[in-house]
């Protein structure tokens, strides 16, 4: 979706932003220029980057499986 139709950014280049470290309003406006002209897509700018900051999870832990313990059973 368009967050920013006067630079046109999308939801998934702020996404992306966000995975590359960005994490505020202030850097979003000075990279990607969103809410730099007439400030109509703040609002969604913001609430785009919130929702990405919250779900987003460390780098320590991506490309981690989860593990699945099973028990160990020994035939009788």
């Amino acid at each position: 979706m368009i967050v920013c139709i006067c630079n046109n950014v999308s939801d998934r280049k702020i996404r992306q932003a966000v995975d590359l470290g960005m994490s505020s309003m202030t850097e979003l406006r000075d990279n990607l220029g969103v809410a730099a002209c007439c400030g109509k897509c703040h609002t969604c700018a913001k609430n785009v980057l919130r929702t990405c900051l919250e779900n987003r999870t460390p780098a320590t832990l991506r490309n981690v499986h989860e593990l699945v313990f099973q028990p160990n059973i020994q035939a009788a």
